[in-house]
């Protein structure tokens, strides 16, 4: 058996006894705790006094996930978590991802028989598939939650106009608004029930919600309860000041969708051409990506491997550019 699928079998068979050592630890979770959850993440949880609520009661899993997302490397993977709304610890999270990246690698070399410069581009690529996923759908779910808080002013200014209280009128919001933004203003009147103040409730949908129109009426919220004043007032020309907004946006956006395209056409032109040359004639195509003379190290890298990773590169930072520069903010 080859070294390298002697390291492939150890390191699955590593992260299946890590998997069941998690499952094991967080088994003996209590119904309390998992109700909990469900409205409070761990970080919000620390906030709770431990004497009066039963979430502080943390198992080991759950303090290994705490100690991992209070780290300044693992924190940024719990925020994007939480903006996701997806059900996984950070802990969870890096197993998930040296899962796949172990499992591509090792499809990669035992099924396709590929060589290793291959194999550890897809471990690279494994590694990054579950980050990507979780990116967009948090980036789904920030651009959805953005396009729902006109309708939610609109909502919330009648409900305090009506009599309602500010927490009343989150709850109307929470009653009648579909996802996401119900289940976020859910999850704060279920903390303020729990013992948080409703600064702190605001504060953690902030983060895990990180938008400037939302930012905007937390602090125009936070600032009534400070020194009083006609919240609806304010709400109303917040919500205004947002439909506008809005409105702008999708205006720069049709203008520039025409360079965007071109970006992207002029980027992929590149990889195009180069995979029609190949399937013409596989002979020509092929003289970059094989490994023979000349080489820039002799027998490591090949003149060809320096010369597409020298395009690829370029490319990248064309599509940088293009992004930049369509990149308008209002």
């Amino acid at each position: 058996m080859s070294p390298i699928l002697l390291i492939l079998v150890g390191a699955i068979a590593l992260l299946m006894m890590f998997g069941a050592g998690i499952a094991l630890l967080s088994g003996g979770r209590n119904e309390v705790s998992n109700r909990m959850q469900e409205f409070v993440s761990a970080g919000d949880a620390e906030m709770i006094d431990p004497e009066n609520y039963a979430v502080a009661r943390k198992d080991m899993a759950d303090r290994l996930d705490v100690a991992l997302s209070g780290r300044g490397f693992f924190e940024p993977i719990r925020k994007r978590i939480a903006m996701a709304d997806v059900k996984l610890r950070v802990s969870e999270y890096i197993l998930l991802q040296l899962i796949v990246a172990f499992g591509a690698a090792g499809i990669a070399y035992l099924v396709l028989d590929l060589n290793i410069v291959l194999v550890i581009v897809l471990f690279i690529v494994g590694l990054r598939l579950p980050r990507m996923y979780i990116g967009y759908a948090a980036n789904r779910r920030l651009n959805a939650f953005e396009g729902q808080l006109s309708d939610t002013l609109n909502l919330w200014v009648n409900a305090l106009r009506s009599g309602y209280s500010v927490l009343q009128g989150m709850e109307a919001i929470a009653t009648e608004l579909p996802r996401p933004i119900s289940r976020e203003f859910e999850r704060v009147v279920q903390e303020v029930r729990l013992g948080l103040s409703l600064d702190n409730g605001l504060a953690n949908m902030l983060r895990r919600m990180p938008s400037e129109d939302l930012d905007l009426i937390i602090t125009a919220v936070n600032i009534q309860r400070e020194v009083g004043g006609n919240l609806a007032e304010i709400l109303d020309i917040i919500s205004y000041t947002i439909r506008e907004r809005v409105r702008i946006k999708g205006e720069i956006r049709t203008m520039t969708s025409q360079g965007r395209l071109t970006g992207w056409i002029v980027s992929l032109l590149p990889v195009g051409l180069a995979f029609v040359l190949y399937t013409i004639n596989p002979e020509y195509g092929g003289q970059m990506i094989v490994r023979e003379a000349p080489f820039i190290i002799p027998g490591v890298l090949p003149c060809g491997w320096l010369v597409l990773g020298i395009g690829g590169f370029m490319i990248f930072l064309g599509i940088l550019a293009v992004r930049k520069i369509v990149d308008i903010e209002v």
